[in-house]
């Protein structure tokens, strides 16, 4: 068995918001899962997550000490309940470390919670990520990923962090061969949306699914945009339903020059803009934040995926 981490040892890093560009609803399983057709990317935006060996500074033992702008709306936060001290009870069951130092998580919460942007299981990926850092060669990749679909259905592609293809509940992730280079806004109206209440008022759970990635694949900026195009998030209209505030969001982001797609994420209720590039996409950013001082707002890169040398 490797060595323990070293006594105060500390490890930081970005657990990058999950942004879904097109969300196809296809049916439901017999357990109330639904099934799931996604296209996922992973901008550079996001909380960060400390890990640290030795006692925290209450002496509680292995522990969660939340900060930042949305640490109050984090329900559970330094509770059992929470899915980074659930993700390092697992790894450490998992991984026969149960004797381990002490772990001292420090979360810095930036994201707006239930935002639809996977705050809460990219959390739990960057807790899995760097406990396999700080106790290497415990745990395959396979026992990693079952691991978090324990945790939830977006901590697997989470845990990938790199655009791809997602189906099933999330669980199926494959990985882009090819995207290029872009950049986001993301917009939340400062309105948590409760994923159940969303699929609740969803009146169509069997819809046709995402068409086929053109042949030369989603290598360009038109060739994404256009594939993006015919598709669609089919818990959109479901969530302006509930939270009307998100209607408002897309057309602004809409009517913003250089944007060339805007939709909402996931169960909502934040939005994105797809942007060339990060100069493009702080302007509208800065724009936005002048004329809706009240919305969180987010520019960030999405760094591109090469096509291998053929």
């Amino acid at each position: 068995m490797t060595a323990a981490p070293a006594h105060g040892a500390a490890r930081t890093m970005l657990a990058r918001a999950k942004v879904n560009y097109a969300l196809h609803v296809t049916g439901q399983r017999n357990d109330g899962y639904h099934l799931l057709e996604s296209l996922v990317a992973f901008p550079q935006a996001g909380d960060r997550l400390t890990l640290e060996t030795g006692t925290p500074p209450d002496g509680s033992g292995a522990g969660l000490c939340v900060s930042g702008p949305f640490a109050e709306e984090l329900d559970g936060a330094g509770t059992d309940d929470n899915l980074v001290l659930r993700a390092a009870r697992a790894f450490l069951s998992r991984a026969g470390e149960d004797d381990a130092p002490a772990l001292s998580f420090h979360l810095d919460k930036t994201l707006p919670v239930a935002s639809g942007i996977g705050g809460g299981s990219a959390d739990a990926a960057a807790a899995l990520t760097l406990l396999d850092q700080a106790f290497p060669g415990r745990l395959t990749p396979a026992e990693l990923g079952g691991i978090a679909e324990t945790l939830g259905a977006d901590v697997p592609m989470c845990l990938e962090g790199r655009p791809a293809l997602v189906s099933g509940i999330g669980e199926a992730v494959s990985p882009l061969a090819a995207l290029p280079g872009h950049a986001l806004v993301l917009v939340n109206p400062g309105v948590p949306v409760a994923t159940p209440a969303v699929f609740r008022a969803l009146s169509r759970r069997d819809n046709p699914p995402l068409p086929p990635l053109p042949g030369t694949g989603l290598a360009t900026l038109d060739a994404l945009t256009g594939w993006l195009a015919a598709t669609r998030n089919d818990l959109e209209a479901p969530a302006i339903a509930v939270c009307p505030q998100i209607e408002g969001v897309l057309a602004a982001l809409r009517d913003q020059d250089g944007v060339l797609l805007a939709r909402m994420s996931g169960s909502g209720a934040t939005c994105f803009a797809i942007l060339e590039d990060l100069a493009g996409a702080r302007a509208v950013a800065n724009r936005l934040a002048i004329a809706r001082p009240g919305w969180w707002i987010e520019a960030a890169d999405v760094a591109p995926v090469e096509a291998p040398a053929t």
